[in-house]
């Protein structure tokens, strides 16, 4: 009984613990992390995208997602034990899903909090978004 307690415990615990919050920084982008962009494609062309970021769409313009579509495309670009970062707008969409990648899932994530348009006033490098044909 103590055995499997511990086993689940140890589980869990190694599920929880890879999720961090933090606001981006020249450094953070310098440091060739690969960030994934959660936006739309048309928050993409709008802002452009931190330079050398991942362009891979979360929700949609109607708030939906694809979790399955989703996963395919960030285990493409990133291993699980990876850590690597999610940007959104304002910090409020890559908060729920870095929290459910990390937590849940058991990824190394840090969300960017108050993404691009934090990155904006900071002044981080951005590149126009050029989809890929």
């Amino acid at each position: 009984m103590r055995l499997a307690l511990l086993s689940l415990l140890l589980t869990l615990s190694t599920l929880s613990a890879d999720y961090i919050r933090q606001p981006i920084d020249q450094k953070l982008v310098d440091s060739k992390i690969k960030i994934i962009d959660i936006r739309t494609p048309g928050e993409w062309k709008m802002t452009g995208l931190v330079k050398g970021s991942i362009p891979i769409m979360f929700f949609d313009e109607q708030g939906k997602y694809n979790m399955d579509r989703f996963l395919t495309e960030l285990n493409k670009n990133v291993q699980k034990n990876e850590r690597f970062a999610v940007i959104c707008n304002s910090g409020s969409r890559s908060q729920v899903l870095g929290t459910y990648l990390g937590k849940q899932l058991g990824y190394n994530v840090i969300d960017l909090a108050g993404g691009i348009q934090y990155a904006i006033g900071k002044k981080i490098t951005l590149e126009p978004y050029a989809p890929k044909p």
